[in-house]
Order: C-alpha cells, then structure tokens, then sequence
C-alpha cells in the first residue's frame, strides 16, 4: 500500500525519528539526546530542524544521513533537514530516558545544567558502581562532550557527559 503525503503527520516522522541514533552514542536516540529540535510541515514538505551538541561536531553529518534515510525508507516524498546553531544545543535538552541510557552505557550523564560545570570540582557518580569517589583524569574524553573520570572505588574509567 502507497503512502500519501496526506496521511503522514508530524507525530509519524517524530516516531520514526526516535530510531535514529547518535552515531557516537548508538544507545541513544537524536530525540532523547535534545538534537532534534522541531519538526512541522509547510505545504507538502516536512522540515526536520536539528541543532548540533557543539560547534563543528562530526556526529551532525552522519545523523543528518540517517535521517534521510530514515524518511526514505518511511515512504515520505518531500522533507528537508535544516541545521539551527541558535540557540546552542544544551543538556538542558537531554531526556531523562536519554540520561538513563547514558548511564546504563557507561556514561555518567550530565550533572546540573548550563553554565554549572566545573570540572575539578565534580565528581560525578560512577556509572558503573555508583560511587561518587571519582576524580577527574582529562577534561577531554573519547568526544568532546565527554571529560574523562577514574573511579576510585572499583577502578574503572569511564567518560562524563559535560554540561553545557
């Protein structure tokens, strides 16, 4: 059966989107991780709006093929991608369904909102043991989003999702 473009609504397209991932963190969705920003019709096209986790992240182009993908695979004819750099992308954003999938990872999830990082001063819970004996290694991790902790109570390392 044909798809019309009548019958796909916005709902539609947000629920296909909740499949695509961050390619970085493929356990959590665009949606979750506050990426997709908007999604609204005007005429017979869909205009997907997303906003990237910082300036120049490599993660944008590849989620912007996946939601290509995506649409095309769901039949939907007309759509169109636009990038919004303003207002910047915060953890404010993130689910907490996405802060949850973070952790169950192996990520600690952001902690506190924009504006209230400080590094050397945090320690975040470990997402492995939940202990809050952790110290900072890196405030670089595996991407830039990500300051890497060591826990000291059972030893392992393991990348903070900063706030920004």
């Amino acid at each position: 059966m044909e798809t019309h473009i009548r019958d796909i609504t916005v709902e539609d397209i947000r629920k296909w989107l909740k499949e695509v991932v961050d390619p970085e963190i493929p356990v959590i969705s665009i949606e979750d991780l506050g990426v997709l920003r908007d999604i609204r019709k005007e005429g017979e096209t869909f205009i997907i709006t997303i906003t990237p986790t910082y300036s120049g992240c490599p993660a944008m182009d590849m989620i912007t093929l996946n939601i290509h993908k995506k649409m095309r695979e769901c039949g939907v004819p007309h759509f169109k991608v636009e990038t919004q750099i303003a207002p910047p992308w915060t953890t404010d954003w993130m689910s907490e369904e996405g802060k949850r999938k973070l952790k169950e990872f192996g990520i600690a999830p952001p902690m506190g909102n924009r504006g209230s990082e400080d590094l050397i001063n945090r320690h975040p819970p470990c997402p492995f043991c939940n202990s809050t004996n952790t110290v900072l290694v890196s405030a670089f991790g595996s991407t830039a989003c990500k300051a890497l902790f060591k826990c000291k109570d059972c030893a392992e390392p393991f990348d903070y999702f900063k706030c920004h």
